[in-house]
């Protein structure tokens, strides 16, 4: 059964997509590009893409100068978000979220529970809010990747989705921030 409400119209939103790998260069993206191929074909705007190495401070400075950037409305990252110690994505994300959107991560080990068992315990994906701006932190796995946007992602991302979506919340996520 679609949640979609074809009566409103689309609205598409702009996107950065951030890889976080010491190894990884843009020929060798496969979870970066199947986040652009996704996004873009649901008719969103692909904003920036980058990679960065698994460096806290480096991963925290990129996502604020998006968040700073209007050009971009939700960050996307994929890589980094595992266990060992050069997995720092989920603390550079932690280390710029106003708020943390607690459910996203466990949504997202639901989703991944229901494809790869009890391994989606070894996932730490987090979504949070700064500046106005999303920011999600996915697992560098294609299949995650997939599995974030397939089932999650493109519906919260879609302003016709319901009941509610991220979408028709953005004029109010900093709200606080306005004199009464």
């Amino acid at each position: 059964m679609s949640r979609i409400d074809e009566s409103k119209e689309f609205i598409p939103v702009r996107i950065a997509v951030l890889t976080v790998s010491d190894t990884r260069g843009l020929a060798e993206d496969r979870s970066g590009d199947t986040l652009v191929q996704r996004l873009t074909e649901a008719g969103h705007i692909l904003a920036d893409r980058k990679i960065v190495k698994d460096e806290r401070t480096e991963i925290a400075d990129l996502l604020r100068a998006w968040i700073a950037d209007p050009a971009v409305d939700v960050v996307i990252s994929t890589g980094g978000t595992g266990l060992t110690g050069r997995d720092v994505t989920v603390e550079a994300h932690r280390d710029v979220y106003e708020k943390e959107i607690d459910a996203f991560g466990t949504v997202f080990t639901m989703v991944s529970f229901n494809k790869i068992g009890t391994s989606a315990v070894q996932s730490r994906a987090t979504g949070g809010v700064a500046g106005g701006t999303y920011l999600f932190a996915l697992p560098g796995s294609t299949g995650a990747c997939k599995d974030a946007w397939d089932e999650i992602l493109k519906w919260q991302l879609d302003y016709r989705h319901r009941p509610c979506n991220f979408v028709e919340i953005f004029p109010r996520l900093d709200e606080h921030k306005r004199r009464k």
